[in-house]
């Protein structure tokens, strides 16, 4: 594991990264993404990607940034929501297993298997015994995955109290961002020492050689997006597989040749 940091000490050590500066690397990066797409589907790799953080540690946007260039056929985001009675009866993983990549895709997790030892850890909703039972299972689960073929990386987002408040109260007043405002936001809002712990116990059961868990500070997003998505192409064995196709556009041909008919189209008002 690349380390920890609890706190944001060190920060501001570098000034906010400018829009215009963001844009040029992640066009840059953008275009890397397309050529490792193409030999994902060429070679028939199977990816998993997890994000893991609290909550407003930039998670949806790094993901967005990582995938908003490519196929969503192939560059997949699962965000799973609160289980079903169904899915509580079955072997706790299963639900996130049926998920997992076939040959030719990148499956991005917002939030995964990792609840566990996370929000179902500190808000009550399992039990200790079970927590203790996951850490003995899931890195020999994750050992079977690497095995499998599937490439697995793990991230884990770590943002400061005092930017993730700021965060999470710009979601209150943004009528823009309400809707990533959850219930389940507020009430883990004073229990930041308790992730704390929970995120300490899970690195030491969980970080493995064949499955190491790496840290990304996100007190700025900008530069978040853009070192995550550098490293990730730098964990993927990939080259470059040259587009073959010698496309042009053809001649149009003669226009207006068909008349539309008198027809009373309902066209929407042009206030901009």
């Amino acid at each position: 594991m690349t380390g920890k940091s609890d706190n944001s000490e060190n920060a501001g050590a570098l000034p906010r990264m400018r829009r215009k500066a963001y844009e040029a690397e992640l066009k840059k990066l953008h275009v890397e993404l397309v050529r490792l797409q193409r030999w994902v589907v060429q070679q028939g790799m199977k990816v998993c990607i997890v994000f893991e953080g609290r909550d407003g540690a930039g998670k949806g946007g790094v993901i967005k940034a990582l995938s908003e260039r490519t196929s969503s056929r192939i560059f997949r985001t699962v965000a799973l929501p609160t289980p079903t009675e169904r899915e509580r009866s079955q072997m706790y993983v299963q639900r996130y297993i049926s998920q997992f990549p076939a040959g030719g895709e990148v499956v991005i997790f917002d939030r995964s298997w990792y609840n566990r030892a996370g929000v179902e850890r500190v808000m009550g909703f399992c039990s200790e015994k079970e927590v203790q039972k996951f850490f003995a299972f899931t890195p020999l689960f994750e050992r079977a995955v690497v095995e499998s073929g599937i490439i697995l990386l793990k991230y884990w987002l770590e943002v400061g109290p005092e930017e993730q408040q700021r965060r999470l109260e710009d979601r209150i007043h943004d009528g823009r961002k309400t809707w990533k405002l959850s219930p389940m936001d507020i009430k883990s809002f004073n229990h930041w020492d308790d992730y704390t712990r929970a995120r300490d116990e899970m690195f030491v059961a969980t970080d493995t050689s064949w499955a190491p868990w790496y840290v990304a500070r996100s007190e700025d997003k900008r530069r978040v997006r853009l070192n995550v998505i550098r490293h990730i192409l730098d964990q993927i064995p990939y080259q470059d597989v040259p587009d073959e196709r010698e496309v042009e556009l053809p001649e149009r041909g003669k226009l207006g040749v068909y008349q539309s008919p008198d027809y009373p189209f309902r066209h929407i008002a042009e206030p901009y």
